[in-house]
């Protein structure tokens, strides 16, 4: 499954365990961790869930050969696809998500942080969405949330051109709360999330939502108008060209569309 969870202290943690395939992403991957988020939810033992990788590797975002082979479907099926529930179950997770970042997080490894609560990177992090470079559109409602965090023209060089960043870019962009050395970063957010056993939990779920109410309706809105977008595109001829490129190991020429 490459998904591993387990529930310590209050704390229902999920880690993307593939490291052969740098983590990529599969539809399987997705239905496992939004089953995890939709039992943290419900799970009145859980104050908090933690969201981690492998060392040197957040996630390298989908995989491409399972992407191609089991798109996410489009208009009013939408929501039956893997990814799309997993984007739901986080984003409307009423209890604190933490990501620890222990390496490079690529297309929805860095767009899934944009729903967490707390983001602490290692100073090994990458960062990058390039779905544009693919042939695709943002996803996770970064079209929205990214301009908003970054201001245009920022969100221009990460989201148009692509433009990998930093861990510390990743702060000072509104992204991560703090860099921390490698070894340290998954104990450091665990530590964050086990503060939450010494939270009321009510008090806890009813700011967050009260921090997300203004953004909420047009957060969802944003992710089903990209997701229709992203699904179409995956049949167009540029990202057509784009994944063969991927796959022959060339440079995509993107010169022969207009």
């Amino acid at each position: 499954m490459s998904i591993k969870t387990a529930t310590l202290n209050g704390v229902a943690t999920i880690e993307i365990a593939r490291p052969e395939k740098k983590n990529a992403l599969t539809v399987a991957m997705y239905q496992a961790m939004t089953d995890a988020l939709r039992a943290a939810q419900d799970d009145p033992a859980v104050r908090a869930v933690l969201i981690t990788g492998q060392p040197g590797i957040f996630t390298s975002g989908n995989d491409i050969e399972d992407f191609i082979a089991r798109p996410p479907e489009s208009g009013s099926n939408s929501a039956n696809s893997p990814v799309f529930q997993f984007m739901q179950a986080l984003a409307s997770c009423e209890k604190p998500v933490i990501a620890a970042v222990t390496g490079a997080a690529i297309g929805i490894g860095t767009t899934l942080l944009l729903h967490c609560d707390l983001v602490y990177v290692s100073d090994e992090a990458r960062l990058a969405m390039p779905f544009v470079s693919l042939g695709l559109v943002p996803e996770f409602a970064a079209s929205l949330i990214v301009p908003r965090l970054m201001g245009h023209v920022k969100a221009a060089e990460k989201l148009l051109l692509g433009e990998p960043f930093t861990p510390q870019d990743a702060v000072d962009m509104h992204i991560a709360n703090a860099v921390l050395p490698a070894g340290e970063v998954v104990s450091h957010a665990r530590r964050m999330a086990e503060r939450f056993n010494a939270l009321p939990p009510g008090a806890v779920r009813d700011t967050k939502r009260l921090m997300k109410r203004a953004s909420a309706a047009e957060t969802v809105s944003t992710i089903a108008v990209e997701g229709e977008i992203f699904s179409s595109r995956l049949r167009s001829p540029e990202a057509m060209e784009a994944f063969q490129a991927f796959f022959q190991k060339r440079k995509p020429d993107f010169l022969q569309f207009s």
